[in-house]
């Protein structure tokens, strides 16, 4: 089934509407944040270093596993 002629001039109305409202989201986004205090951001540094550790230890002992098989 081919589209009608009618949809296909409406689609790039369509594509600018979508845009549209992702910037408006967006916008509505950014204008509710704040920024972290000090003691929010150190525990935030702290958990997000604690997680790459770990990831980096799992890393670590299956490439050990890998070479030792």
């Amino acid at each position: 089934m081919t589209p009608d002629i009618s949809d296909i001039r409406k689609m790039p109305y369509e594509a600018k509407d979508r845009l549209v409202n992702q910037v408006k989201e967006a916008k509505r986004v950014l204008k509710i944040t704040e920024k972290p205090d000090t003691e929010e951001f150190k525990m935030s540094a702290k958990v997000t270093g604690a997680g790459m550790i770990l990831i980096g230890a799992i890393g670590f002992l299956f490439y050990m596993a890998s070479t030792l098989l």
